[in-house]
C-alpha cells in the first residue's frame, strides 16, 4: 500500500478539523468577494469564466497561505501576466493553443508562478465575445480587480488566526517573533546552503526558506536527547530509528528473553511500518538500543514520539 501511495504522490499529513473549517470558510469569503467583483464588471452571464480561475487561487490562499505559490507577487503577477499574454494571443495569434504555454514560461522567468494563471490565460482566449470585446481592459477589469479582492480578503481573514497570517512576511513579523529560530537548538544553515541545495534539485518547490528553517528547527530541537538504555525497553511497545525518508522504520517488541541470571539476553521484534515492514527479527538488547532513537505511539494516522520521561 505504501508503494502505491508513493507512486500516486499521496502524503498523509494530520490536519486538525479546525484548520480545515477555517480554510473552507476563508475560501467561501474569498470567492464571494470575487463573485461580486466579477458580476459588477462582467454581468451575471459571463462572470463564471473568471470565477473558475480565481476559485483555484482560493485553494492556495486559504488552504496553504504560507506556500510560495500563494504569495502576493505570485498571485498578482501570475494572473496579470497570464491575462496579458492571453489577450495578446487572442488578438494577434490565430492558435488558441499558445496562451497557456506562454503564460507558464513567463511566470517562470518573472518568478510569479501561480497555477491558476494558466486558466486566466485561457479565459482571455476562449472566454466569449464579451470578454473578447474588452481587449486589454480585461487585464484590469475584471482580472486585477478580482485579484485584489481575493488578496485583501485573504489578508484580513487570516489576520484573525495567528498561525496562518498572510502573507508570509506578515506571519514572520507578527507570529514567529514568539518562537525565534535559535542556533543553539540546531546547527545553523546558511542562506547560501539553501540556495545551492535548491539549485541542485533544479525544480520549483512550493515552500519558503523561512518555513524550511522552522521545519528543520522543530525536527531537530530534541536531537541531543539521550538514547534509551536496554532496561527501559518494554515488551509490546513501539520504537523508531528516527531516520528520514525510506530508511525510517517502526519496530514493536514482541518478547524480551532473559539469561539464567535474569539479565536481558535478546529481543524479538516485528517491523510494523517503514523499511522492512512487515517482517520479524531479533537482536540483542544492546543492538536494539543502538538501532532505536526513541519510543513512539500511534495517534490517528501518524506516529508520535513519547516524551523523555526523565525530562
Amino acid at each position: 500500500m505504501k508503494t502505491l501511495f508513493d507512486i500516486l504522490g499521496i502524503e498523509w499529513r494530520e490536519v486538525s478539523h479546525r484548520e480545515r473549517i477555517v480554510s473552507a470558510l476563508g475560501a467561501f469569503l474569498g470567492i464571494a468577494a470575487v463573485v461580486l467583483t466579477s458580476r459588477y464588471f462582467l454581468g451575471d452571464e459571463d462572470s463564471y469564466l473568471v470565477i473558475a480561475s480565481m476559485g483555484a487561487s482560493a485553494v492556495l490562499l486559504f488552504a496553504v497561505p504560507h506556500g510560495a505559490l500563494a504569495q502576493p507577487w505570485s498571485v498578482v503577477g501570475g494572473h496579470l501576466v497570464s491575462a496579458l499574454l492571453g489577450v495578446t494571443c487572442s488578438l494577434m495569434i490565430p492558435s488558441d493553443l499558445l496562451a497557456a504555454p506562454l503564460a507558464v514560461g513567463a511566470m517562470h522567468y518573472l518568478r510569479c508562478i501561480h497555477p491558476p494563471g494558466g486558466a486566466t490565460a485561457l479565459v482571455a482566449v476562449i472566454g466569449g465575445s464579451e470578454i473578447e470585446a474588452l481587449g486589454y481592459q480585461f487585464v484590469l477589469t475584471p482580472v486585477l480587480a478580482n485579484t485584489l479582492a481575493i488578496l485583501v480578503t485573504a489578508i484580513l481573514f487570516n489576520l484573525f488566526f495567528e498561525w496562518r497570517r498572510y502573507p508570509t512576511w506578515l506571519y514572520q513579523r507578527l507570529a514567529v517573533k514568539k518562537e525565534q529560530l535559535s542556533s543553539e537548538s540546531y546547527e545553523a544553515i546558511a542562506h547560501e546552503d539553501f540556495v545551492y541545495a535548491l539549485s541542485e534539485i533544479n525544480s520549483y518547490i512550493d515552500v519558503s526558506e523561512n518555513d524550511l528553517l522552522r521545519i528543520y528547527e522543530l525536527a531537530t530541537r530534541s536531537r541531543q536527547n539521550r538514547r534509551l538504555s536496554p532496561d527501559e525497553l518494554m515488551s509490546g511497545h513501539y520504537y523508531s530509528n528516527g531516520k528520514p525518508g525510506d530508511a525510517w522504520s517502526i519496530r514493536r517488541i514482541i518478547d524480551i528473553s532473559s539469561d539464567e541470571a535474569g539479565r536481558d539476553d535478546g529481543i524479538i521484534y516485528r517491523i510494523v511500518e517503514g523499511e522492512g515492514a512487515p517482517s520479524n527479527g531479533s537482536a540483542t538488547s544492546a543492538e536494539f538500543t543502538r538501532w532505536c532513537r526513541y519510543e513512539v505511539f500511534r495517534e490517528g494516522d501518524n506516529w508520535r514520539r513519547v516524551e523523555d520521561k526523565s525530562g
